[in-house]
Order: structure tokens, then sequence, then C-alpha cells
């Protein structure tokens, strides 16, 4: 289960609709380990709101990144894909250039010095720019100055939004992700767990360093959702581990949703659903899917998928 937006296109003077929830599940490749991140934003691309998506991929054989820009009625898409093989120094730099619903898109990437913290998806000294009519609608990394001197493009009008990332990753006890809740700096998350051995199995979830949940008899507690303050802003936490506990190792994975903002119900219903575990039925009808119905300033959401390996 995770959310996406709305595949119909907005005119700039539209607001982009809420998260809608649909059933997918990821695509991963458990046999090699392949780490995925997906980061799916809003753009406004030849006066329309499109749907643009960054699909990083990367295996011990393999390291890529694909965009992908929807159409306008939305039914269909354009990708680009690009290989950055380790063999290959030059591909870490380059551009390519591709037709949205007749509109040229331009993508300009270096990659060249980039760092990574472990995952496909690159942290610092980088950029990925995506341009349209003279305008850079998209940019990612932190060589900014470099991007806009090489595209020759200006900033544009309306900033893109990141509506949510998703992310594969492989681990045997810790897993870790990074994620910006508000305007200040990116915070590291780190999820680590202890499902074997003669104790009761326990999961510890922190945020740059600080353990902010810790659940005790999890095999009672494999869903749950909490509220936790990350530099006195509010951010909901919601967990699924079922399968870690109760399927055959490399079956299932562990599901955890960072959702900035304050939850929708009232304070005494939210301390009533974070006490514990639920059933199915118990979880639907709680504060698991009536936060996506509230309005809040920040629409992002990152949904972290723990695949545990021996």
């Amino acid at each position: 289960m995770y959310f996406t937006r709305s595949g119909r296109a907005h005119s700039l003077n539209e607001t982009p609709p809420l998260a809608e929830k649909i059933t997918e599940e990821p695509v991963v490749n458990k046999t090699t380990g392949q780490s995925t991140v997906t980061c799916v934003y809003q753009a406004n691309i030849a006066g329309y709101w499109r749907n643009v998506t960054f699909l990083w991929c990367k295996n011990l054989m393999n390291h890529s990144f694909n965009v992908t820009v929807d159409s306008i009625e939305g039914d269909f898409n354009y990708t680009c894909k690009i290989e950055l093989k380790p063999w290959h120094f030059w591909s870490k730099k380059g551009y390519k250039s591709f037709e949205v619903d007749g509109n040229q898109v331009e993508v300009y990437w270096d990659l060249r010095s980039a760092k990574f913290a472990g995952g496909p998806e690159p942290c610092a000294e980088y950029y990925v720019a995506l341009v349209s009519d003279e305008e850079v609608v998209l940019l990612l990394g932190d060589y900014k100055k470099k991007a806009y001197k090489r595209t020759k493009s200006r900033p544009a009008l309306v900033d893109a939004v990141l509506v949510y990332k998703k992310e594969n990753v492989f681990a045997k006890r810790s897993f870790s992700t990074r994620a910006k809740f508000n305007e200040r700096k990116e915070q590291e998350i780190v999820v680590e767990s202890s499902t074997s051995g003669p104790r009761d199995p326990e999961m510890w979830i922190s945020i740059d360093g600080i353990v902010l949940i810790h659940v005790k008899n999890l095999q009672w507690k494999f869903r749950g959702n909490q509220t936790v303050l990350v530099n006195k802003y509010p951010v909901q936490v919601f967990w699924d581990v079922h399968d870690w506990l109760f399927s055959s190792p490399g079956i299932g994975h562990g599901l955890f949703i960072f959702k900035p903002g304050a939850p929708a119900e009232s304070e005494s219903d939210r301390e009533s659903t974070s006490q514990g575990g639920c059933d199915d039925s118990d979880c639907s009808s709680s504060g698991y899917y009536s936060t996506w119905s509230n309005v809040a300033a920040s629409e992002f959401c990152l949904f972290l998928h723990a695949w545990k390996i021996e």
C-alpha cells in the first residue's frame, strides 16, 4: 500500500489534488537485492501541472535513474533512462531530450563528484536539471549554480513540489534513509530491530541519532502509529512489520510511513491508537488512513520498505 498523485493535469490556476491511495506493491528484485528510490514531484511543464517521477536503481552490476513525465490526460507517460555504469565515467555527465505532448523536455545531469550515503540516490555534490521552455522546471542536487550555467536557462516561476518518496532498503537489522520534513534540512532516519534470539522482539526508530519510538513486545505491536516531534515539528509515523515476524525470511518486508504534520483526529483518538498493535479492521478505521484527508501545509510523505536479508 502506498499513495500517489492523481494523473489528471491541472492549469496554472488550479491547486494540485491531495495524494490518493492505491494498492500497488513495490517492484523489487529480491534475488539481486536491488535498492530503489522513487521520488514523485509535481512540476509545471508547458503550462500544466504534471507528475514527474525519478527512479534511482542500484545493484551489484548496474546503477541508473529514470525520469518519467505524465501526459496531460494522465493515461500514458514519457520516460528517459540514464545508465550510470561504474566503468563508464563519461556517462555520469550528460544530456538527453524527449518530447512530452509535443513539447521538448531536456535532462541535464552531472554526477561525476556525487556523494552517496549507501543508497542509489546521491546526497551531495551533483545536479539533475529538467528544462522546458528555457526554464529549469525541476532541479535536484546542491550544484544549482553549475546547473543554471550549463543549461543556460532561468529558474521556473513556480517551484516543483516533492509529493512522496518511496525507498526499498535491504539490510539485516538496521535500515536507514533521509528525508526533509520542513524547510530546514534533511533528517537521517534509522529503523533498527531485534526479531530473533531468546528476548522478545523489539524495534527502535531514531531521527538524527535520537530514539523517538521504542516498541517492545513487537510480536503484539507489529502494527501501530505514533506522532513524534522533530525539531518541534510534528511527524506522524506508521509501521507494519507483520512479515518480519510471521513470514518466511526474504518473503515480506516492513512498511514505514513518515508524514509531516499533526494528525486529523482528536488528541484522545490519537492516544488510543498509538498504544500498540491493531488488526486490519482496527487500522483501517483509525488514524492509519484518516490523516490523508487532512489538508496540511506539507503534503510530502516518505514510504520506507525494509527488506530483511539473512
